[in-house]
């Protein structure tokens, strides 16, 4: 038998050896792609496009639409803004406790939405320490700075503070728990986490040697990050952008503990489709969560386009 025909009989046994192989991981495949598809294909047929016009025409859920969409724009933007110098740093320089802030980084992404939320309300309902040197601290930047003394009384907790502090700024009160502040602050806490993941890959995929000849040929450190490293990261900083944007949209645990779910006041579309679906609307609550899929799909086509796969998510 010639070198070449024994060369094709083994070609043809091997083809014939990894057929189980691949027959076998691209059934396991397609049954977990064909549960997606059925999945949204199932919520799309069931409602009708009047249900969807008739959720639109509702005040409640155009607000939730208005409010989703301000407060995605400005938790991406707190994400882009936090996620940047904290890719950098973990991405560039080696120090001590290196490996615990990078634990740290990742709770938001491991911890259940719940108790993110739960955490927040805690946090924000700590009584402020009684001791004489915060009360005169804030009486002296309140004092110097509006004019007007703020005061801890007994009992008052980090939002009394807020709330006294911005009755002071703009005349009327307002705290952060069960406010639109609130809903930023629980959306931030978690999809800044999968920024900073993604802007630190972005950060170790670009080489520190042309850092270093900038350096060399005389830019300072902050010179050379604005002016060389960072126009090469444009792609990893729309990838983190748009993930922020789509893990805001779909936030719900932080949400609903931390700012409640009260119509017209911090409903986002989440809080819509568990409002709906509390009062047996379940037409609206799928018009609202079809909102959802096809923003977050939209999204995530985008950031595909755009290099998500090149930063490692």
């Amino acid at each position: 038998m010639t070198e070449q025909a024994t060369g094709a009989h083994t070609n043809t046994l091997k083809s014939r050896s990894d057929f189980p192989f691949y027959a076998i991981f691209i059934a396991i495949s397609s049954i977990y792609v064909l549960m997606i598809v059925a999945m949204l294909s199932a919520e799309t047929t069931y409602t009708t496009p009047d249900h969807i016009w008739g959720a639109f025409a509702k005040p409640e859920i155009r607000y939730a639409i208005w409010l989703s969409l301000v407060s995605c724009a400005i938790t991406t933007v707190l994400s882009l803004w936090v996620s940047v110098p904290i890719g950098y740093l973990m991405s560039r320089h080696n120090f001590w406790g290196k490996t615990l802030i990078d634990a740290i980084l990742d709770i938001p992404i491991v911890l259940p939405p719940l108790v993110i939320g739960l955490c927040l309300l805690i946090l924000f309902q700590v009584e402020v320490p009684q001791y004489e040197w915060v009360n005169n601290a804030m009486k002296s930047i309140s004092g110097t700075l509006f004019g007007k003394e703020i005061y801890v009384a007994k009992g008052d907790s980090v939002d009394d503070m807020i709330r006294k502090t911005t009755g002071l700024l703009f005349g009327k009160p307002f705290g952060v728990t069960y406010e639109i502040p609130s809903v930023i602050l629980a959306q931030f806490m978690v999809a800044c986490a999968f920024a900073v993941r993604t802007m630190r890959v972005t950060f170790d995929q670009i080489g520190p040697r042309y850092e270093q000849v900038a350096l060399t040929l005389g830019c300072n450190r902050g010179q050379a990050f604005w002016r060389v490293v960072f126009p090469q990261a444009y792609r990893g900083l729309l990838a983190a952008g748009t993930l922020a944007w789509a893990r805001s949209l779909g936030e719900f645990g932080p949400i609903l503990i931390f700012s409640g779910a009260t119509r017209m006041k911090t409903e986002v579309l989440p809080t819509t489709v568990f409002l709906e679906l509390t009062v047996g609307n379940i037409e609206g609550a799928v018009a609202a969560s079809l909102i959802m899929v096809v923003s977050a799909l939209f999204v995530l086509i985008i950031a595909r386009m755009f290099g998500l796969t090149r930063t490692g998510i």
